[in-house]
């Protein structure tokens, strides 16, 4: 799910001279001095315990330039959850921060604005991120960072990165005879599966989620989950799973995927810049390329997601709000601090560019995901979280492909209203 000393100059200067309210300059001034009297000058925020530290010296900052009190609240657990309660109840933040994938439920449930970004600020960030917040034609977000898995590969155990899945299937097994690895590939499952991770091999055996309309968005109505495309993809996936090659497992979970890579018990792990960290300090010699494929098959497409910022439908600043995410958010500066308190790839270009030097392993994971697949937006796609995981791993562990995916596609089609 993220991108030159003169380019942000250049961006600060859009930054400062776009208006995040509409309008002319004029009016903004009123706008900002009517919202500030409405709310004894309030902007409250509300993200997750690792971005909110790094929000809160621009936030102050914002304060100061505005003439109000800015409020980073840290949420914990269910942020997206909360935020659509509260929103309703009309005790919600001004601004959320969270998963592009979020939009479709905000938007449905009425708790998201559009954000309006002038031409000049929407190219000076990574093409795929702003698609990722446009919804039915509307920009939702102003995104901040990307994400995508790849493949991290222990290179003391496999110097050359596979070409295809079958190659790495081979060399698991001949590490696991040497006695040199006790697992083929780190990529989890668990008991109920995890369409994310899988993904890239799913869309390698030439599956899909949902076909696009006319207009390039996803389509609830063309449902690609139990057609024969997905049950030639799990046929190619079961082969990898406990009754055919043990590449796969549902004892490969979120837990314990990324400390087994560590442990160096596999040299393949698929998973993405967040496990970078705990690779560092175990002192792994690592590499990462792109999830491989199938041999003779489609190119293996991870889905790309996006970190955003949104403005509260029912937020008691709205114009600040605005104001905040279009002209403070679009600041580079800000890029590279959440980028530090969280290294996933910037989605604004110059600050992409500013922490890649430092950061070689951004660039590897924008390659990784170059021709990924935006992770769909779309209200259906909650419904195909956990019938397609069950189903996935039903298949690792045995189960026949056709019948198991078949019946998981009635179900997701019976969800979808």
């Amino acid at each position: 799910m993220r991108i030159r000393t003169a380019g942000v100059v250049a961006v600060l200067g859009l930054a400062l001279a776009a208006s995040g309210c509409g309008g002319s300059g004029s009016d903004k001034p009123a706008a900002k001095e009517s919202a500030t009297k409405a709310t004894g000058g309030k902007l409250v925020i509300w993200a997750d315990d690792k971005r909110t530290a790094a929000l809160k010296p621009f936030a102050d900052e914002f304060g100061k330039e505005n003439g109000v009190t800015v409020e980073v609240q840290a949420v914990s657990k269910d942020l997206q959850t909360n935020f659509v309660t509260a929103s309703q109840q009309g005790s919600g933040p001004d601004v959320v921060v969270g998963a592009h994938d979020w939009i479709g439920n905000l938007v449905q449930n009425g708790a998201i604005d559009p954000v309006q970004l002038a031409a000049e600020q929407k190219s000076a960030f990574n093409e795929t991120a702003i698609k990722a917040v446009t919804f039915n034609g509307q920009l939702y977000g102003v995104p901040y960072a990307t994400e995508n898995v790849a493949l991290i590969r222990n290179t003391e155990l496999a110097p050359e990165a596979p070409k295809t899945i079958e190659e790495l299937v081979q060399t698991g097994k001949k590490l696991k005879a040497e006695k040199k690895a006790s697992e083929i590939l780190c990529l989890q499952s668990g008991q109920n599966g995890d369409a994310y991770h899988i993904y890239p091999l799913y869309t390698s055996g030439g599956g899909y989620l949902f076909g696009t309309a006319a207009n390039g968005d996803y389509d609830p109505k063309d449902l690609g989950v139990g057609k024969p495309e997905s049950i030639a993809a799990f046929q190619k996936i079961a082969k990898l799973g406990e009754k055919g090659d043990g590449a796969l497992k549902r004892s490969i979970t979120g837990e314990n995927s990324i400390a087994t890579f560590t442990g160096k018990k596999c040299a393949f792990l698929v998973s993405g810049p967040w496990a970078i960290a705990d690779a560092k300090k175990a002192n792994i010699k690592y590499d990462i390329s792109p999830v491989p494929g199938f041999a003779g098959g489609k190119e293996a497409q991870p889905f790309v997601g996006v970190q955003a910022f949104y403005v509260a439908a029912k937020g008691k600043n709205k114009a600040l709000a605005q104001e905040f995410v279009t002209n403070y958010v679009t600041k580079p500066e800000l890029a590279v601090a959440l980028y530090q308190a969280e290294p996933r790839p910037p989605a604004l270009t110059a600050a992409f560019d500013q922490v890649k030097g430092e950061d070689p392993d951004l660039a590897k994971f924008q390659e990784a995901g170059k021709n990924g697949q935006v992770l769909p937006a779309i209200p259906a796609m909650a419904a195909i979280w956990d019938p397609f995981g069950k189903a996935e791993a039903a298949i690792i562990g045995g189960a026949d492909p056709a019948k198991t995916i078949t019946a998981a596609g009635k179900t997701i089609a019976g969800q979808i209203k």
